[in-house]
């Protein structure tokens, strides 16, 4: 395991400050960008790595009639003979023919969001729709240093700030929030609202709860309403759905358990309520 280091200069209030701090280990992840952050004339190298990882089981797509291996080829849709990567180039359909672009045009349309983090400000993260989130990402600094990081760190969880900033991942522009996680930074790609598609296509009714099931519905929210710990809840899909797989590997598959379908006594939503607070985490029917 190796450790990495973060140097990044911020000017606030007519203030330099260098904050340099050692982070997480990251042997078994790849990075997926190199650049750096930057504040004013002063450029910090840094690598992102994806913060995530996927829960669900890994499974093959295999021929029904034998079970080989369904193969997926870069095909020439004329000759209909497979395609290398090296021969593969990308290419924008204009005026009924193909821009073909290189990897210098990408990089010649933003150069310093290829390679840079600009800071454009801090804000305060509570002002963000979850809407924009899209992913987040650990970031391994160059080797500088532990004491001015930990300022930054500090100072941002005791501000409850965060850098908002823009960069080039591959071939697409996204904005950034630069926050504190624990004892590390994390950056957390979001998106541009001009991506959020809106929502006048949607028939929603316009309708208004009467005054007594609101006054019930608050009441069941205030019901089943606890303070949140994330590490409570798990993916018990994947679990249940490897231990069919083993149990299916060794001829042992139990019967499909029968979903009951329990209809409610009563249609009225003020009884489904009243129901529902009867039973503490009743399950809707």
């Amino acid at each position: 395991m190796h450790g990495g280091f973060l140097l990044i200069y911020i000017r606030l209030l007519g203030l330099d400050f260098v904050i340099i701090s050692s982070i997480i280990n990251l042997t078994n992840m790849k990075a997926i960008w190199t650049g750096s952050i930057g504040f004013g004339l002063v450029n910090i190298p840094i690598k992102l790595y994806s913060a995530v990882e996927a829960s669900e089981l890994d499974l093959d797509l295999l021929d029904k009639k034998d079970h080989a291996n369904i193969k997926f080829k870069r095909v020439n849709e004329r000759t209909g003979k497979e395609v290398a990567w090296g021969n593969i180039v990308r290419g924008y359909h204009l005026n009924s023919k193909y821009v073909i672009l290189d990897d210098e045009d990408f990089t010649r349309a933003a150069p310093e969001k290829n390679k840079m983090i600009e800071i454009m400000q801090f804000i305060d993260e509570q002002e963000v729709n979850s809407i924009y989130y899209e992913m987040p990402y650990y970031a391994e600094p160059q080797k500088s240093g532990i004491k001015a990081y930990a300022l930054l760190r500090d100072a941002l969880k005791k501000t409850g700030k965060a850098g908002l900033g823009s960069f080039v991942l591959r071939t697409k522009e996204s904005l950034c929030l630069i926050k504190t996680e624990d004892n590390l930074i994390v950056i957390n790609r979001i998106r541009f609202q001009q991506e959020i598609r809106k929502p006048s296509d949607l028939k929603i009714p316009a309708f208004s709860a009467k005054p007594a099931e609101m006054k019930m519905a608050a009441a069941l929210i205030d019901q089943l309403t606890g303070k949140f710990d994330i590490a409570k809840y798990k993916d018990t899909y994947t679990d249940k759905l490897l231990k069919i797989i083993r149990a299916k590997a060794k001829g042992k598959l139990k019967p499909e358990p029968q979903m009951k379908i329990v209809h409610s006594p009563s249609t009225g939503l003020m009884e489904q309520l009243k129901a529902s607070l009867g039973t503490k985490r009743k399950k809707a029917s």
